[in-house]
C-alpha cells in the first residue's frame, strides 16, 4: 500500500498494565499487549488552528518505545483534535489516512469538516501521527534525497540497471539500520496499535471509535484483534487484504494498477477530440510506453526520466480526478515533445515521493518489519518479471519501492491473523476497481470480521471513496456513525452504490494543476492529498 501538520504541545502519559502475548516470527512474540492502562497525567490540549481547520487542537503523548517495557525509553506521539459540540457525546473517533507513513494530524480536521455537521458534532475527532511519522518523535528520515531525480529506469532490461536499483535499495536499508538501529525493531503495526490503545487510555475512554483508509484499515483490524472489547464502532475504507501482508499484496496490486492504467487509456481514447491521441486505447497505451522509453534515454527538463514518469502517472490510478491534467501532459509530450506540462505534472504528483523521505522511511520500516519478505533476490527477479509480462505499468517501480525489505537490517515478524468474532459490526467500503487495495482484499476482510458489512462502489476505481462526494456511500457512513446502523443482505455484499461519473476533459491543463491542490473534485482531491499516492 503505497501510498501526508501542525505544531505540538501537551503533557505525557505512561502506559502500564496486564499483558497477553501475540504471534511473532519465532512463533511467540515476547512483546506483550497491555490489557489495562492508567494515565497519571491527562492530555493537555492547546490551540493549533490552521486556515482550513480553525478549531484544531493539539497535544502530545509519551508512550514506551517497547511496550513490553513500559518504564523504559519513551517516544512522543503527536495528536490533534476537533472537539465534540453536541450534547450526545459518542466518544473519541480516531482517524488514520494509511500509508504506513501517512500523517494523521490534519485528517482530524478533514473528517470533522466533511462529515455531516450533526454527525461530527457527536465525536471528538482524533488525528495522530503514528510512531516515527511527521510530528511524532523521533521522526524517521533514513536517507534524504533517495528519490531525487533522475533515478535509474525501473525496468531492469540490463544488468547495469538492475545493479543500480539494487544498490539504491541496499543503501536505503543500510542507512535506516545505521541511523535507527535501536528504533527499527519497534516500528511496526502491532506497536502502532498499542500506541492507539495508549491514546485511548490518555483520552480517558473505555472504548474508541475508529475510521481508517487503506493501510489504516489493516491498522484498525489489528487493533480490533488485540483489543476487541475496546472497539465501539469501526469503519474501514479501501480495505487491505489481511491475508497477503505484504510481499504478495504488492504483486497482486501490480495487476490492479495495470488495469486502472488501461482504464485511463480508454478514457483518453473517448476524448480524442480533446487530446488527439487516437481512438484505440491499445494504441494510445503503446504511445505511453514509447514516451517512457524516450524519457529513459533523454529525461524531460532534467527532472522526469522513466521512473519519474511512472511516479507522475501512478496517482491517476488512485484518483481519476487527476486524469484531465495527466492526459494533457501526455498529449503535449507525445504529439509535440513539449515537456512543460509533463514537468509540471511531475512537480504536482510525482515529486510527492521525492519529498517524502519521512513517509517512505516509515513505510519501509513498518512493511519490512511486519511480515516476512524474500531475502533471495532471485525470487524477486523471477516473480516481478513474471508479473511485469502481464502488468508492465508499475510492476518494477513497485518492486524497487519495496526492495529495501530484501536487505532490511531487522528480522521480520509474523503478522497476526485478524479473524475476529468479538467485534461489534464493522462497516467496510470498497470500490470494485481500486488499484491500491484490490477488491478481493475487502472480501477477505469481510469474511474474517464476523458480523461486518460490506458496501461496494460497483465500477468505481478510486482509492478512498467515502467523504469524496458519493452521497450514497456517505449516507451509509453517516448512519453508522450516528447510531451504529449497518446494511445486511446475508450475501457477500451488503449494499451497492454507483460510482461518481468519470471527469470531463474541459479545463484540463491549467485548471488541472488545481487538482493537486484541491481544485478538482472538491473533497475528493483534498482527501487524496491526505492519503498520499502510495497510502
Amino acid at each position: 500500500m503505497r501510498a501526508t501538520a501542525v505544531s505540538l504541545c501537551g503533557a505525557a502519559a505512561l502506559v502500564t498494565g496486564l499483558v497477553v502475548a501475540v504471534p511473532s516470527a519465532a512463533g511467540t512474540d515476547t512483546r506483550a499487549v497491555p490489557r489495562t492502562a492508567h494515565t497519571p497525567h491527562p492530555l493537555t490540549w492547546k490551540k493549533c488552528a490552521t486556515k482550513d481547520h480553525p478549531k484544531l487542537q493539539c497535544a502530545s503523548l509519551k508512550v514506551p518505545l517497547d511496550h513490553d517495557h513500559p518504564h523504559g525509553e519513551q517516544i512522543t506521539l503527536a495528536l490533534s483534535r476537533i472537539a465534540h459540540t453536541a450534547k450526545r457525546y459518542q466518544g473519541p473517533l480516531l482517524v488514520n489516512p494509511g500509508g504506513p507513513g501517512g500523517s494523521g494530524l490534519t485528517m482530524a480536521g478533514f473528517v470533522a469538516k466533511t462529515l455531516p455537521a450533526k454527525v461530527a458534532a457527536g465525536y471528538d475527532v482524533i488525528g495522530f501521527d503514528p510512531r516515527g511519522v511527521g510530528r511524532s518523535k523521533p521522526a524517521l528520515a533514513c536517507r534524504p534525497g533517495h528519490f531525487k531525480p533522475v533515478r535509474p529506469a525501473t525496468v531492469p532490461h540490463t544488468a547495469a540497471l538492475e545493479k543500480a536499483n539494487l544498490n539504491r535499495a541496499r543503501a536505503f536499508a543500510a542507512a535506516c539500520g545505521k541511523k535507527y538501529a535501536d528504533v527499527l525493531p519497534f516500528i511496526d503495526t502491532v506497536s502502532a496499535v498499542k500506541d492507539m490503545d495508549a491514546i485511548r487510555a490518555a483520552l480517558g475512554a473505555h472504548k474508541i471509535n475508529y475510521f481508517g483508509y487503506s493501510y489504516g484499515t489493516y491498522l484498525g483490524a489489528v487493533y480490533g484483534k488485540l483489543f476487541p472489547d475496546r472497539v465501539r464502532r469501526m469503519a474501514l475504507d479501501s480495505v487491505v487484504d489481511p491475508h497477503n501482508v505484504w510481499y504478495d499484496a504488492n504483486l497482486t496490486q501490480d495487476h490492479a494498477f495495470d488495469s486502472r492504467h488501461k482504464a485511463f487509456m480508454a478514457w483518453v481514447a473517448r476524448h480524442h477530440k480533446q487530446y488527439r491521441l487516437g481512438k484505440d486505447p491499445a494504441k494510445i497505451e503503446a504511445r505511453w510506453y514509447a514516451m517512457r522509453a524516450a524519457l529513459a534515454k533523454k529525461p524531460a527538463g532534467t527532472k522526469v526520466g522513466a521512473a519519474e514518469l511512472e511516479d507522475t502517472f501512478m496517482p491517476g490510478a488512485y484518483f481519476n480526478g487527476y486524469w484531465p491534467f495527466l492526459a494533457e501532459a501526455f498529449s503535449s509530450y507525445a504529439r509535440t515533445k513539449d515537456t512543460d506540462l509533463l514537468v509540471e505534472a511531475y512537480e504536482n504528483f510525482g515529486a510527492v515521493d521525492a519529498a517524502g523521505d519521512n513517509s517512505y522511511s516509515v513505510y519501509t520500516s513498518v512493511g519490512c518489519r511486519d511480515a516476512a519478505w524474500p531475502r533471495d533476490w532471485e525470487q524477486w527477479r523471477r516473480d516481478n518479471w513474471r508479473t511485469h509480462a502481464k502488468a508492465p505499468f508499475m510492476t518494477w517501480n513497485n518492486a524497487w519501492y519495496n526492495a529495501p525489505c530484501a536487505f532490511w537490517p531487522v528480522r521480520s515478524l509474523h503478522h497476526p491473523d485478524v479473524t475476529n468474532t468479538s467485534l461489534p459490526p464493522v462497516l467496510l467500503f470498497q470500490a470494485t476497481d481500486d488499484a491500491a487495495t484490490p477488491y478481493e482484499g475487502a472480501i477477505t476482510m469481510h469474511r474474517k470480521l464476523r458480523g461486518s458489512s460490506l458496501v461496494v462502489e460497483q465500477g468505481g476505481g478510486n482509492h478512498g471513496i467515502t467523504l469524496s462526494g458519493n452521497a450514497c456511500l456517505d449516507r451509509h457512513l453517516a448512519a453508522y456513525l450516528t447510531d451504529g446502523k449497518v446494511p445486511h443482505s446475508g450475501g457477500e455484499v451488503d449494499a451497492v452504490c454507483k460510482p461518481l461519473p468519470d471527469p470531463k476533459p474541459k479545463g484540463a491543463a491549467r485548471a488541472g494543476a488545481g487538482a493537486a491542490t484541491g481544485g478538482a473534485a472538491g473533497s475528493g482531491a483534498e482527501l487524496h492529498r491526505l492519503l498520499g499516492f502510495r497510502g
